[in-house]
């Protein structure tokens, strides 16, 4: 009986990011007949207009709110990833609420915070280039256990809404940037070198077969 080749993940999917919350708000988005780029769109004005308008000026409730609301908005987006015309901008909207969210935060945490800020999102930036990369040449993503891990794009925008309002900054942001860029890189390099070695195996017994 021959069997049926596991279906590569969605990279639409993939490239959002998404955590344990967004998985549970998008159960309540599936229900609304509203396109995800309406939510991804709404989430990120709702972070980046105020955040220019007020900068590191605003109040740190203030700052928190938006961007915990912005996080269940565009978490809404999530049960309907597949739909719409413009679903494939709806990463991009995402992405650019979490950068711009985690700066605003770090803005308002005080010196410190934006070079805080600046770490963590590197530590991001490199995982999605990997979400992107390791999909497109190996059709695979990283283990459930890295994604868990990394909370999600969502899970990191509260988490940081959290720490400001409970003084944690900019530690928490310091940490957090070390320990994701420590089992990002790791665990990346681990399965690229894996992935290399499996190739080179599979090349050396056709090579052996066509002898």
């Amino acid at each position: 009986m021959a069997t049926v080749a596991a279906r590569p993940p969605s990279p639409l999917a993939t490239y959002r990011d998404d955590g344990p919350i967004a998985q549970g708000a998008g159960r309540l988005g599936r229900r609304l007949p509203v396109p995800p780029i309406v939510f991804a769109a709404l989430a990120a004005l709702l972070v980046v207009v105020p955040a220019l308008a007020a900068g590191a000026d605003a109040d740190e409730a203030a700052v928190a709110a938006a961007v915990i609301g912005a996080a269940f908005l565009g978490a809404l987006s999530q049960g309907r990833t597949e739909e719409g015309r413009f679903r494939w901008l709806v990463p991009a909207a995402i992405r650019l609420t979490e950068y711009a969210g985690l700066l605003w935060v770090g803005a308002a945490a005080g010196e410190h915070g934006l070079p805080a800020a600046f770490a963590l999102i590197a530590a991001l930036a490199f995982r999605h280039y990997d979400l992107v990369y390791r999909l497109r040449h190996r059709a695979e993503t990283p283990p459930r256990w890295v994604n868990d891990l990394g909370l999600g794009w969502e899970g990191r925008l509260v988490a940081g809404a959290v720490m400001l309002l409970l003084g944690a900054l900019p530690a928490g942001f310091f940490i957090l940037a070390g320990v994701f860029a420590a089992v990002f890189v790791s665990e990346s390099v681990a399965g690229w070198t894996q992935s290399t070695r499996q190739r080179g195996s599979v090349y050396e017994e056709e090579e052996d077969e066509g002898q």
